[in-house]
């Protein structure tokens, strides 16, 4: 069997959960199936069972687009471009709606079943305007279409499977199959090192509060600096946050750590995406790890932070409620949120409440001990790269299966 993974991330470009998802997942996949992957970038390689084959969107199509719509018409001109390295798969399964137009042309070319792995949806992502400018209508489109075609859509978590139901309730549920991210065990578990706390001015000699991802409305990092004034003066917080979505939400952002500081909050502001080593450093060293998103399909933050003994505190919305359990390995957040944008409608009240559970746990650390070592016994327990590739696999069979029996009916 060879699979088609269609994807916009791929090593060394990843800045998101999905791209760790992908990456992960195809070297799983490579232990038991051939694996090709097509990916936005310049990455040519070879190794055994797997090959990675990065392109960039035909220049004639988009050059002088200057517009935020350009990502949007990147991803459908690289999408019509892929068809013609798709000849020899027997499945293509893509991952976010910036590959999802290949799933569906490939269907209809080459007749083989279509999988689609929803790692958020497009309706539940309305700030996604300000990203993409009108390019968010046919990021929308492209997601609809491809959804609605799709043999199978792989939900990563049970509240994202709720999530599709909701956004687009003509999709059957029979064909929504729950596959849940994964943690390569092996590689996330605490680490004794600290090169990467002196590397960034962390003072080790004292506990902090850590948050990792990129600055985005949906990963809710500006809760989170809120909240720093709120916590007993001289806490440290280590932000882990690069790569805005837009220059206006980074302006944002550096108006509220600059308010945060002048407040006497002891911040340390790790301006980019750090790499995946000094990420395991600091979840190692951290008493407590912050994800106050506002949407999050599953977040794999959480389980690399719990993989490293780190306990939690989370938001209380998709796909956390089954990571993060409350009062088990972590604290879990709630909030109203606004039936459009999903934001908090009380952000000051959501920025207290985080900073209620931040300040518990930083007071206890025996309390956060406990809770970091239940966390790894979870991530152990549920969220291994070899089951979830079994679960793969399993799927492509049934659909390659099903295919081949309606061929054969008269």
């Amino acid at each position: 069997m060879r699979v088609g993974l269609m994807t916009r991330e791929y090593p060394p470009a990843v800045y998101g959960g999905a791209g760790v998802h992908v990456e992960y997942l195809s070297r799983e996949l490579a232990k038991r199936i051939m694996v090709e992957v097509h990916c936005w970038g310049e990455q040519q390689s070879e190794s055994g069972s797997l090959s990675v084959r990065g392109e960039e969107p035909a220049r004639q199509i988009t050059d002088g687009t200057t517009e935020k719509f350009k990502t949007a018409l990147d991803a459908l001109a690289l999408n019509l471009q892929q068809m013609k390295e798709l000849g020899a798969i027997d499945v293509v399964h893509t991952h976010t709606w910036y590959a999802s137009m290949a799933g569906f042309l490939a269907k209809k070319l080459y007749g083989v079943p279509f999988v689609l792995t929803t790692h958020s949806l497009e309706p539940l992502r309305a700030w996604k305007a300000e990203q993409l400018g009108s390019g968010y209508a046919m990021s929308s489109w492209m997601e609809r279409t491809a959804i609605l075609d799709a043999d199978a859509v792989i939900a990563v978590s049970q509240g994202t499977k709720a999530d599709i139901l909701k956004a687009y309730p003509e999709v059957q549920e029979a064909k929504i199959h729950v596959i849940y991210n994964g943690i390569d065990l092996k590689q996330y578990q605490k680490a004794e090192s600290q090169t990467a706390l002196e590397t960034y001015g962390v003072d080790a000699g004292r506990p902090y509060i850590l948050f990792v991802g990129r600055i985005t409305r949906q990963k809710g990092v500006t809760h989170l600096v809120d909240a720093i004034p709120l916590l007993p003066r001289g806490t440290q917080v280590v932000l882990c946050a690069g790569a805005p979505d837009t220059p206006e939400i980074a302006a944002e952002m550096r108006t509220k750590v600059e308010d945060a500081r002048a407040a006497g909050g002891d911040i340390v502001w790790i301006e980019k995406m750090v790499t995946k080593e000094e990420a395991i450093e600091l979840y190692s060293h951290c008493r407590v790890f912050c994800c106050p998103s506002v949407y999050e399909p599953f977040g794999i933050i959480n389980l690399e932070a719990m993989a490293c003994r780190a306990p939690v505190v989370a938001s209380a919305t998709g796909g956390i409620l089954e990571v993060v359990v409350e009062g088990e390995t972590g604290y879990l957040v709630p909030f109203a949120p606004d039936p459009v944008t999903g934001f908090p409608v009380d952000a000051a009240a959501f920025a207290k409440d985080l900073a209620a559970r931040l300040t518990e746990l930083m007071a206890d650390p025996a309390l956060c001990r406990q809770f970091g070592e239940a966390g790894r016994a979870r991530v152990e327990a549920l969220f291994s790269w070899e089951a979830i590739a079994d679960q793969t696999v399993q799927l492509y069979e049934k659909l390659i299966a099903a295919k081949s029996q309606s061929v054969q009916l008269p």
